[in-house]
C-alpha cells in the first residue's frame, strides 16, 4: 500500500516534530529540547511551576487549568500548582439549584455548589503559565490593555485562542506562556492543546493511552492563534448503549432511582473527553436513562464544564425520551400524541424549558416531534402531520420566548430531519429560517441530504447527524469498530462543501469501541481544511504517533488502513456463511488470508510494544482485528462445511471442529477484554454479534450458524474418494443436484495467458478407508502441482491440486482446446464405485494473444473483464465540456478492494454526458455477444441533492476508434418514500455497494459484434457517484461478493506473473507490499 507524497513528508517529520504529531496537525507550541527563544516551563531550575488564573473567570476554565496542572504532573512527575493571584483563596464555586422530584411541575431545591480545584498561594517567580478568557479574566484583560498581548486575531470569534510567551506579564514574573481564549471554550481548548502537546492523549483514561514522560518542557517563541473551528457545534450521541456501556456503568457506578448509574461521576469523564477532543456538544445516553432526572447534578454540571447540552432527534425541548412515559402516560396524563394530547405535551415542553433556563447559554434546543420510542408518527396522513408539526414547533418557539425571556432567534435550535421527517420537506413542511436543518445520514454513513437552493443562505444553517453505530434495518451494528475513515472523510467533506457546517453530531453507541473513528470525525469538524479526503493516511499516521510513538506509527497506519477496508466490506453483524464464495475466485480463502496477515502484523507490533502501551493497543487495534478475524473464520468455515457436506467429504466434520474452536476463541477474547487492567472495562463488550439469523435485532446470546455433520461409520455410495473442482458445488463420482445424474465429468474454469495462473481441484476422502490416488493429464504442457497422494480417515487432509499451463511449451497458435485429467485409486472399487463412470476433470484452454498494436488496456479472460475503478487509462473530455475545472479524483484505500473514483470538486453541479468528463478504459475482447452486461460497483450514496435531482451515471461501450455509442444514462438511486429508503437500499448498505443485488440498477447492456479493441466510457454525473469496480460480463461471471479479480492490464502486467487467482492477488491491492 502506497501513501501519497504528503504522507511520506509527514512521516519524515515525525521524529523531529513529535509534539506537532501529538497535537494531531495543530501548530506546535511545545518542545522537549531547548531552542533559540524557547521558554522553559518545566524542569531545569524550576522547582514548583505555577499556573495563574483569575477569580472572575469561568468555573470551567479554572477546572481545565487544574487539569493542565495535573497533566504536567503526569508527564514530569510533579504537579504544577494553581493560583488565582490571591492568598488563601477559596476554591472557585459553581452555584446551582437542583430540581425537585416533581417532574411535571418545575420546582427547585436549595442552592448547591460544585467545588473547584484547590488554590495555592500566588508565587509570581514560579508562574510559568497564565490562562484566561477575554472579558472574564482580570489578568488577561490587563495584559491586553498594557499592549503586552495582541488578541485581535481572536476577539469576537467562536472558540478561538492565542498562545504566546509574554515578557513581564505580572509583577515579579519575568516571562510566562499566556493562553487567552475568545470565550470559555476557546480558553479550555488552548489549555488542552498544551496538555496534548506535552504528551497527554485525550484518550489517556478512556483508552488507557500511556502518558509520555519528560522532565524538560519548553514553550516555543513563535506563538499561535487557533480557531474558530470549521463546524460550530461538534459532538457525539451516546446511543444504543445496552448491553455494553450500560452493563459497564452498572458495574462501576451506583444505580440511580430510575436506572443504572448514569450520574455526574460518569458524565465528568465524558465531558472531559469531549473537551480534550476539541468538541463541545453532547446528546446524552438515551435508552436506559434520563439525563436530567437520574442525577439532578448532570445538567448543571454540563453547563459548569462548558458543554453545550442537547437532546436527540426523538427528545424535543431538552426532555429525555423516557420522561413522558414514566411521569405522564404512566400517571394517566395521556399518550405521546400531539393531535390528542397537545395541552399536556405543551406543558411537558414548558417544564423542559424551565429546567434548562439557568443553563441556556450552553443549550441547543431540539425541536419537532416523532412518535413514541424513536418511531414515526403513524395513522394521521402526511398532510395532517405536516400541519400538526408546524403548529407544534410554533408553540415550542413561543414557549422558548416566554420561558427564556429572549427573542426566539437568540436561542439556538435544530430540527433533525431524520428518516420520515426528511420526506416532510418535499410535502411542504415549512421550517423557521433560524432553526438549523440537521440532515441525517441513512444510519449507515451515507448522507441523505445536503443544503440546496435557498437552504444554503438560511440564518440557521445546516448540519449532519451521522452514525458509527445503529440499531434497526437492515441489521444492528454496534459491537466494535467497523468504520472506514476514508468513507467518513468523503461524506463529511461533501456535506461541508455544500454548507452543512453548523452542527455535526455522530451516534457513537457505547463510545468505548469507537475511539478512532470518533477522533477522526471530530478532528475533521474542528479543522476541515487540514483533514481532507486525501489526508486520511496522514491523519492515521499522526494519531498512531500520538498514541504509540513514532517507531511503530507507519506500521500501525498501514494496519489500520487495511482494517478499515476489511471491516467495512460488511459490518461484522452482517457477515454470514453465504456472503463470501468458497468456490469462486478463491474469495473465501483470500478473505481469511487477508485477516490472518492483518492479525500477524498487529500481533507483531503488540509483542514489540512496551507493556505500558499494550493495553491501549489491544483496546483500539488488536482486539477489533482479532474479533474481525474470528467473525470471518466462523462464517466462512460454516459455508465451507455446508459445501463439503454436500460433497460428502469427511473433512466437513473437521471444519465443524475448526469453527467451534474459532467460536470459543471469540468467547475467550471477550474474557480477555473483561480481565484487562484488573477488569476496568468489564461488560463494555457484552454485545452479542453471532446469531442474527436474518433478523435485524440483536440475539440474546451468541449462536453459531448452521452446519452439517457427515456420518463417518459408512462410506459414500460412490466410493471412498471424491473429486470437486473450482467454481462448482458438485462432486464426482456420484449424483448430486449440481450436475447431471450419473455424470462423471466436472469442468474447471478456463485458463488462458491473460487469466489466473492456476485453477484447482480437490481430491478428498468420503469414506472409511485410506486410499492412494493418482492423476494424469492428456496434454504434456498442462501441469499439476501434485500427481498422487493419499486421502482417508488416517490421513486427515484433502489434497488440493493446482492446474497450470506451461505457455512456452503450449502450441503457439490461436486455438481453444480441452485438457482431460483422469484419475485412479489404489483402492479399486472401494475408491471409485463401479456404479458410476470413472471421474474426469476437464480444463478448457484458450490459446490466444492480443495484437501487438494493443499496447495498453484490460484483456478479457474467462468471458469477463473486471477493473478496479481507479485504474482508468485516461479522462476523456468532450468538446462541449461546460466546466474545464470539473474532473475526477481518486480516493485511495477507499471502498471494498482498492479505491474509488469520484467527480470533482465535490461542489460540481449535476452533469450530462455532453458536458462532463468521462473515465475511459481500454479493453480487448475476444467474445462476440449481443448482450454484454457492464455492471458498476458504486458506493451506496444517497440522492443527497434531493429526490428531485437524482444521482445518475452514463456508460458507452464501442469499438476503439469508432464513433462513440449513444451513452446510456442510468438513475441508480430511487426515491425515498416516508420513512422508507430507496428500493434496494438494504442490500446496498449491507454489501457496501450498489451493484451486487439483482434489484440494483447499475447494469447496462451492449452488443459486442466481434473480437477487437473497445473503449469503455463511464460518466459520473454528480460528485459522490463513486465507481469502485467495473465488471463486464460476456457470459462468464460467477457469483461472488467482491466480483472477479481485476483482469490483466497490458502495459502493467506480465504474462505468467500476474497471479489473478483472487482479488487479494491483484496488483496494488490494499495490504499487498
Amino acid at each position: 500500500m502506497q501513501f501519497p507524497p504528503v504522507g511520506r513528508q509527514l512521516l519524515a517529520a515525525v521524529i523531529g516534530l513529535a509534539p506537532l504529531i501529538a497535537a494531531l496537525g495543530q501548530q506546535q507550541i511545545i518542545s522537549f529540547t531547548s531552542t533559540e527563544g524557547a521558554f522553559q516551563v518545566a524542569g531545569g531550575s524550576i522547582s514548583e511551576s505555577q499556573i495563574l488564573v483569575s477569580s472572575n473567570d469561568y468555573w470551567g476554565v479554572i477546572r481545565a487549568a487544574n487539569d493542565l496542572a495535573k497533566d504536567f504532573g503526569r508527564v514530569t512527575g510533579t504537579n504544577f500548582t494553581l493560583s488565582n493571584g490571591e492568598a488563601e483563596a477559596e476554591p472557585a464555586s459553581y452555584a446551582y439549584k437542583p430540581i425537585t422530584r416533581n417532574y411535571t411541575h418545575y420546582e427547585i431545591n436549595e442552592t448547591q455548589h460544585f467545588r473547584g480545584p484547590e488554590y495555592t498561594d500566588p508565587s509570581a517567580e514560579n508562574t510559568v503559565i497564565i490562562a484566561g478568557t477575554l472579558g472574564h479574566s482580570k489578568v488577561i484583560d490587563q495584559l491586553v490593555t498594557a499592549g503586552k498581548l495582541n488578541t485581535s486575531g481572536i476577539e469576537g470569534k467562536w472558540e478561538s485562542f492565542t498562545t504566546k510567551i509574554v515578557e513581564d506579564p505580572i509583577a515579579g514574573c519575568s516571562k510566562a506562556l499566556v493562553i487567552a481564549g475568545s470565550d470559555p471554550r476557546g480558553t479550555i481548548f488552548g489549555i488542552y492543546d498544551i496538555s496534548e502537546q506535552i504528551g497527554v492523549s485525550p484518550w489517556y483514561w478512556w483508552a488507557d493511552v500511556p502518558i509520555k514522560q519528560s522532565k524538560e518542557i519548553y514553550a516555543l517563541p513563535d506563538g499561535k492563534v487557533q480557531g474558530p473551528p470549521s463546524v460550530k457545534y461538534r459532538g457525539f450521541f451516546i446511543n444504543d448503549e445496552q448491553p455494553g456501556l450500560s452493563g459497564w456503568v452498572e458495574w462501576n457506578y451506583p444505580d440511580t432511582p430510575y436506572g443504572v448509574g448514569y450520574n455526574a461521576d460518569f458524565y465528568s469523564n465524558v465531558f472531559e473527553l469531549l473537551l480534550r477532543l476539541r468538541a463541545n456538544y453532547l446528546w446524552p445516553a438515551l435508552w436506559a436513562t434520563m439525563f436530567e432526572i437520574d442525577d439532578p447534578a448532570n445538567q448543571p454540571l454540563a453547563d459548569a464544564w462548558e458543554i453545550v447540552l442537547g437532546s436527540s432527534h426523538t427528545e424535543p425541548m431538552m426532555r429525555a425520551q423516557n420522561e413522558f412515559g414514566t411521569f405522564y402516560t404512566n400517571k394517566g396524563l395521556g399518550p405521546w400524541a400531539y393531535n390528542l394530547n397537545n395541552k399536556t405535551i405543551d406543558e411537558y415542553f414548558v417544564y423542559g424549558a424551565q429546567r434548562a433556563k439557568p443553563y441556556a447559554r450552553n443549550s441547543l434546543w431540539t425541536m419537532g416531534m416523532r412518535g413514541t420510542g424513536d418511531t414515526a408518527i403513524e395513522g394521521l396522513g402526511v398532510e395532517f402531520i405536516v400541519s400538526m408539526l408546524e403548529t407544534l414547533v410554533h408553540n415550542q418557539r413561543a414557549i422558548l420566548e416566554d420561558v427564556l425571556e429572549v427573542k426566539v432567534e437568540e436561542a439556538p435550535q435544530l430540527w433533525c430531519l431524520y428518516k420520515e421527517v426528511m420526506s416532510y420537506i418535499l410535502q411542504g413542511l415549512t421550517i423557521p429560517e433560524d432553526i438549523t436543518l440537521l440532515w441525517a445520514d441513512d444510519n449507515w454513513g451515507n448522507v441523505r441530504r445536503v443544503p440546496i437552493g435557498n437552504e444554503t443562505s438560511r440564518p440557521g444553517g445546516a448540519g449532519v447527524y451521522y452514525h458509527f453505530d445503529y440499531v434497526g434495518d437492515t441489521r444492528n451494528y454496534k459491537w466494535i469498530n467497523t468504520i472506514q475513515l476514508e468513507k467518513t472523510a468523503e461524506q463529511m467533506q461533501l456535506a461541508y462543501a455544500h454548507g452543512a457546517d453548523r452542527i455535526w453530531i455522530v451516534n457513537i453507541g457505547d463510545l468505548k469501541p469507537l475511539e478512532i473513528p470518533l477522533t477522526h470525525f471530530l478532528d475533521i469538524a474542528y479543522d476541515v481544511n487540514r483533514w481532507g479526503v486525501d489526508d486520511v493516511g496522514n491523519w492515521t499516521l499522526a494519531w498512531a504517533t500520538r498514541e504509540f510513538g513514532s517507531e511503530y506509527a507507519t506500521a500501525i497506519t498501514e494496519i489500520m488502513t487495511r482494517f478499515g477496508m476489511f471491516a467495512a466490506r460488511r459490518k461484522f453483524e452482517l457477515v454470514e456463511p453465504y456472503v463470501y464464495s468458497v468456490i469462486n475466485y478463491n474469495e473465501g480463502d483470500a478473505i481469511l488470508g487477508q485477516w490472518q496477515g492483518l492479525v500477524d502484523d498487529a500481533q507483531a507490533i503488540y509483542d514489540q510494544l512496551d507493556e505500558a502501551h499494550q493495553a491501549a493497543f489491544f483496546e483500539m487495534v488488536l482486539h477489533p482485528i482479532l474479533g474481525g478475524q474470528i467473525i470471518h473464520q466462523v462464517h466462512i468455515g460454516a459455508e465451507k462445511n455446508m459445501v463439503y457436506a454436500n460433497q460428502h467429504r469427511n473433512s466437513a466434520n473437521d471444519l465443524i471442529s475448526q469453527v467451534l474452536s474459532s467460536f470459543n476463541a471469540d468467547g475467550n477474547l471477550t474474557a480477555r477484554w473483561d480481565s484487562l487492567l484488573d477488569g476496568k472495562w468489564k461488560h463494555m463488550l457484552d454485545q452479542t454479534h453471532f446469531g442474527y439469523d436474518g433478523y435485524w435485532q440483536q440475539p440474546m446470546r451468541n449462536v453459531l450458524p448452521a452446519m452439517a455433520y457427515v456420518q463417518t461409520a459408512v462410506s459414500a455410495l460412490a466410493g471412498n474418494v471424491g473429486i470437486a473442482v473450482e467454481g462448482s458445488n458438485a462432486s464426482i463420482p456420484g449424483d448430486d443436484k449440481y450436475h447431471a445424474n450419473s455424470g462423471n465429468t466436472l469442468v474447471l474454469p478456463p485458463l488462458d495467458p491473460y487469466g489466473p495462473v492456476t485453477r484447482w481441484f480437490d481430491v478428498f476422502s468420503r469414506g472409511t478407508l485410506n486410499c492412494d490416488w493418482s492423476a494424469e493429464t492428456d496434454l504434456p504442457w498442462v501441469k499439476l502441482s501434485q500427481y498422487k497422494g493419499t486421502v482417508g480417515p488416517d490421513n486427515g487432509t484433502d489434497s488440493r491440486v493446482f492446474v497450470s499451463v506451461d505457455w512456452a511449451s503450449a502450441p503457439q497458435i490461436v486455438n481453444n482446446t480441452v485438457a482431460n485429467i483422469n484419475f485412479s485409486t489404489g483402492c479399486g472399487r472401494e475408491g471409485f464405485s463401479n456404479f458410476f463412470g470413472a471421474p474426469i476433470v476437464q480444463l478448457p484452454i484458450n490459446l490466444r494473444t492480443v495484437p501487438s498494436n494493443f499496447t495498453q488496456g484490460f484483456v478479457e479472460s474467462d468471458k469477463h473483464v473486471a477493473i478496479e475503478g481507479p485504474n482508468h487509462q485516461r479522462i476523456y473530455k468532450p468538446d462541449g465540456a461546460s466546466d474545464s475545472e470539473v474532473t475526477y479524483h481518486t480516493l485511495k484505500n477507499y471502498g471494498r478492494t482498492l479505491g474509488g473514483v469520484t467527480l470533482w470538486p465535490q461542489t460540481a453541479p449535476p452533469q450530462t454526458p455532453e458536458s462532463a468528463p468521462a473515465l475511459e478504459y481500454d479493453l480487448y475482447l475476444f467474445t462476440n455477444i449481443s448482450k454484454a452486461n457492464v455492471t458498476l460497483y458504486l458506493s451506496p450514496t444517497q440522492n443527497y441533492l434531493s429526490d428531485n435531482i437524482p444521482l445518475e451515471f452514463a456508460v458507452s461501450l464501442f469499438p476503439a476508434g469508432a464513433e462513440q455509442a449513444e451513452p446510456q444514462v442510468v438513475q441508480f438511486v430511487g426515491k425515498s418514500i416516508g420513512a422508507g429508503m430507496p428500493p434496494g437500499w438494504a442490500r446496498a448498505v449491507a454489501d457496501s455497494i450498489w451493484g451486487l443485488a439483482p434489484e440494483h440498477n447499475t447494469t447496462t447492456t451492449w452488443n459486442v459484434p466481434q473480437e477487437g479493441a473497445y473503449t469503455l466510457r463511464i460518466w459520473e454525473l454528480a460528485p459522490s457517484v463513486i465507481v469502485q469496480k467495473i465488471v463486464l460480463d460476456l457470459g462468464g461471471v460467477r457469483p461472488s461478493f467482491l466480483g472477479p479479480p481485476e483482469n490483466f492490464l497490458v502495459g502493467r502486467d506480465e504474462v505468467g506473473v500476474y497471479n489473478q487467482t483472487s482479488f487479494a492477488d491483484a496488483t496494488r491491492a490494499v495490504g499487498k507490499y
